[in-house]
């Protein structure tokens, strides 16, 4: 958002520049040819008059030139005063605005509940904001580095201004009601301290940290952190699978690419589908004709996963599946059983 005031301070400022350089232009040609000063002696005058310092003239004046001179000051406390008001006014109204936004984009995070927090924007930080943007995820970046913070505001994404080892800084971003905390620091004993926190605040929060060693991941875990991610290690795995399984490797990637409504993979809770009060198995729900999607994995009420699971695997309350489609199958899933991503 861009303060409409701002334009119009910037045109006055622009003004007061111009008639301060029109003021110094004529103190300037005045004192050379009233006075019949050198150019150095009329600029050095002009300065010295404008800026009222009270040194001694070049050489004694004459009537004509006092009378330029008395002329010059009066205009130059006018001009000068209107430059400084201006200037002063033009920094206060931005200062101000700067609290205003601040304000603003606190009373939004207060609103959100279920949010997702990611502490560090950084190469990982960017790319898990960029994945939850692309699912629609809402989500409060925390983040020190007011370059950027500048990034953010244009970019028009929450944030909160601090440290994300302080309590207070967590507590802003709504720690207590999010629903999961992604650690993404560059320091293992920064992420360390940021699960540590906020497994205190909030004991249900799912926390999901970064890590550069794997002598870091016991001790993440043993903090709190329900997931660990060793980026390096993920890489290299990576790196070595496209030698060895190419073609599947690119095929799962595929899987996960997100771009405008290319969503190709969801996870439903069993709730969204059908009336739980009688229980259904997969072959009963019948998506890959409803919908076109086939179901690829289970997880039942207790956390469990299947993979390929049975026709015959029942629904039960609490359990989730997840399904595979190209996008325009999965915007039918959606829209069929009225299945609404988090905005």
């Amino acid at each position: 958002m861009n303060n409409p005031l701002l334009p119009l301070f910037r045109s006055k400022i622009y003004t007061a520049i111009v008639m301060l350089i029109v003021l110094i232009g004529i103190g300037i040609i005045g004192y050379r040819y009233i006075s019949g000063y050198e150019w150095i002696d009329a600029i050095y005058m002009t300065v010295i008059t404008i800026t009222t310092v009270g040194f001694a003239e070049v050489n004694p004046l004459d009537t004509e030139s006092k009378i330029f001179t008395v002329f010059l000051i009066l205009a130059s406390v006018v001009i000068v005063g209107y430059a400084i008001s201006i200037i002063t006014e033009y920094i206060l109204s931005r200062n101000n605005f700067e609290d205003i936004k601040q304000r603003k984009m606190q009373k939004e995070i207060e609103a959100m509940s279920g949010h997702i927090i990611i502490c560090g924007f950084g190469r990982n930080g960017k790319q898990a904001a960029k994945k939850l943007q692309d699912y629609k995820k809402p989500f409060v970046i925390i983040e020190r580095d007011k370059d950027i913070i500048e990034k953010l505001q244009e970019d028009k994404i929450p944030y909160v201004f601090g440290n994300a080892n302080e309590d207070e800084t967590l507590l802003q971003a709504g720690i207590d009601r999010a629903s999961t905390l992604i650690s993404a620091l560059p320091s293992d004993a920064d992420n360390l301290f940021v699960v540590l926190s906020a497994r205190q605040i909030n004991e249900h929060l799912c926390i999901i940290s970064r890590a550069s060693q794997e002598t870091s991941y016991n001790k993440l875990k043993l903090a709190g952190a329900n997931n660990v991610i060793l980026p390096d290690k993920i890489g290299g795995d990576h790196m070595a699978s496209l030698v060895v399984i190419p073609d599947l490797v690119e095929f799962i990637d595929n899987l996960g690419i997100v771009g405008e409504r290319n969503i190709n993979i969801e996870e439903v809770k069993v709730e969204q589908l059908y009336d739980i009060d009688i229980v259904k198995t997969i072959r009963e729900l019948d998506l890959r004709k409803k919908t076109g999607c086939t179901v690829i994995g289970f997880k039942d009420e207790n956390g469990e996963y299947i993979v390929n699971p049975e026709a015959d695997t029942k629904l039960v309350p609490g359990s989730k599946i997840i399904v595979l489609g190209r996008p325009e199958q999965i915007d039918r899933l959606n829209s069929k059983f009225n299945i609404e991503q988090d905005a």
